[in-house]
């Protein structure tokens, strides 16, 4: 039987990686965004069959046609890793686009967390990487409040399932959190920031080598390590303020 590994976000940044490393691991790939021509230019550079799902998972109806989808298949890794951020002053926000970032950031990963979840638990085996932030480590994030909120949630209901699942099945969850990653994503968002920046690679490859250790919590670089412990010492008006001066607009 194939093994097969979901990756959400796949048309482009960690998401692409996640795809290229697990197909060239021996997955068949289940590759999902909503830019189709995305997905099939990323399919012809696949060696196993993909299928391709091109769905816009901040509709809630995708996502649980997306569940409906995949139950044919023997899923071993899902990479929940579809987002968007934004940088802007809360109040000059777009609040469509507010609402669009709560609706892939947390909506989307929850209702496919707890899907594939559920049939990892049926099965008795599988591995969650929920794509989480540095963001979601620190308490706030001033000019990208709304995208700073939604990482800490990824975390936090990342830790709660893993206590909750632990030692109860044979199922790994965790929550990916990297600094700055070369990736489409500071575009979109239109941000640059101060930290070092480490290419989607790097990310992905520290991933897979962690994929079944016991730590919950992944962070690729020194600098996230660094920067996660001290945040539990210093002063939060300090933290926000060092959070203020790490990212501005590309334009």
């Amino acid at each position: 039987m194939n093994k097969y590994a979901l990756i959400t976000g796949a048309s482009s940044g960690i998401g692409y990686h996640f795809a290229i490393k697990l197909d060239s691991l021996g997955y068949n790939t289940i590759i999902v965004a909503r830019r189709e021509e995305r997905l099939k230019e990323l399919a012809v550079k696949l060696i196993n069959d993909p299928v391709i799902i091109p769905y816009d998972l901040k509709d809630e109806d995708n996502c649980k046609n997306l569940l409906e989808k995949i139950k044919a298949y023997n899923i071993e890794i899902f990479i929940n890793n579809a987002g968007l951020g934004d940088l802007n002053l809360f109040n000059e926000m777009d609040i469509n686009k507010a609402i669009r970032i709560i609706d892939v950031n947390i909506k989307a990963l929850t209702i496919l967390f707890h899907g594939l979840l559920n049939q990892f638990i049926n099965n008795n085996n599988g591995i969650i990487i929920n794509v989480s932030s540095i963001a979601g480590l620190l308490p706030a994030g001033p000019y990208m409040s709304v995208y700073y909120a939604t990482k800490s949630y990824v975390t936090s209901l990342t830790r709660a399932v893993d206590y909750e699942i632990k030692n109860k099945y044979n199922i790994k969850v965790k929550a990916l959190c990297p600094g700055p990653v070369d990736t489409e994503f500071n575009e979109v968002a239109n941000s640059k920031f101060k930290l070092k920046s480490i290419s989607p690679d790097k990310c992905v490859n520290y991933t897979i080598k962690k994929l079944k250790s016991k730590r919950i919590i992944l962070t690729p670089t020194i600098g996230v390590r660094i920067t996660e412990l001290f945040s539990r010492f210093i002063p939060i008006k300090l933290l926000l303020y060092f959070c203020s001066k790490n990212q501005k607009k590309k334009k």
